[in-house]
């Protein structure tokens, strides 16, 4: 689910702002989740998920502000630049900054599999990133995309502190917190709101890509920890990547299709390797 989120986002950039398309993502995600949410609190086979405490509140504020309003506008300003199944391969990248913070802040421990991992999709990131034009330096589109995955790897540290509470909650407190943040950055920014079309179709995109996605991967998180769920949830950029190559008929080069060989091997690591 998450890796569709950005070749559809991509095709809906050109109908609504990259500020207003990541707050309706967002709000798609929690206004949704608050329904799913309701109607779960009905069945009493949820009634025993943990409730959040104060403890708790510091890392979801933290989690709201970097993962929730900086890095998805980060990334939809980025994808206007940026071919989307590039896009969709930088997007593995998030893996890395989750682990790296992982191990360097939060002292998990991770194998040898898992640092060559991380060094084969480093290398892929940087010659994705590297400009198309054949000129030196580097795609500004690529470094913005790779911006919003060092910011999502350090939402999901944070995340990774309360996953062993009520992860409907905590998605829903996400979504509808940044997007109406976003939503009123964008009304101050003088956008202007696309036809209701274009809304329910970002909306209905948040709710399975930044919302159910994000309440499995907080699941995930409960079992296998930060650095092992992110290597696990690697896959999606590849399920982009291909979506990409149909939507919008893109033409790579040899390059594009070695990086795709560097983020298979990083998956097939990761899976292999024990942390």
């Amino acid at each position: 689910m998450f890796g569709a989120s950005a070749p559809i986002s991509k095709l809906l950039l050109g109908e609504i702002a990259p500020t207003l398309m990541a707050s309706f993502l967002y709000l798609g995600s929690g206004i949704g989740l608050y329904v799913q949410r309701y109607f779960r609190s009905l069945d009493n086979r949820f009634s025993d998920e943990a409730r959040l405490t104060r403890n708790d509140w510091p890392w979801i504020i933290g989690a709201v502000c970097i993962g929730g309003i900086a890095a998805p506008i980060v990334l939809m300003f980025s994808l206007k630049n940026t071919p989307a199944s590039t896009a969709c391969l930088l997007l593995n990248f998030e893996g890395v900054a989750t682990t790296i913070i992982a191990v360097v802040v939060f002292k998990e421990a991770v194998g040898k599999r898992i640092w060559m991992a991380v060094l084969l999709i480093t290398m892929a990131s940087i010659l994705l990133s590297w400009g198309s034009s054949g000129q030196w330096g580097f795609s500004l589109g690529a470094i913005g995309v790779l911006g919003a995955c060092i910011l999502w790897g350090i939402d999901n540290n944070f995340t990774r502190n309360v996953s062993d509470k009520d992860p409907l909650s905590i998605v829903t407190i996400k979504g509808l917190s940044a997007g109406t943040f976003s939503l009123i950055l964008s009304f101050i920014l003088g956008f202007s709101l696309p036809s209701f079309k274009f809304i329910l179709l970002a909306m209905l995109l948040g709710y399975f890509s930044y919302g159910l996605s994000i309440v499995l991967f907080i699941r995930a998180m409960r079992e296998l920890r930060s650095a092992r769920t992110s290597a696990l949830f690697g896959t999606a950029p590849f399920v982009g990547a291909v979506l990409s190559l149909l939507l919008f008929r893109e033409s790579q080069g040899m390059l594009f299709f070695l990086c795709s060989s560097y983020h298979d091997y990083w998956g097939s690591l990761f899976v292999q390797g024990r942390a």
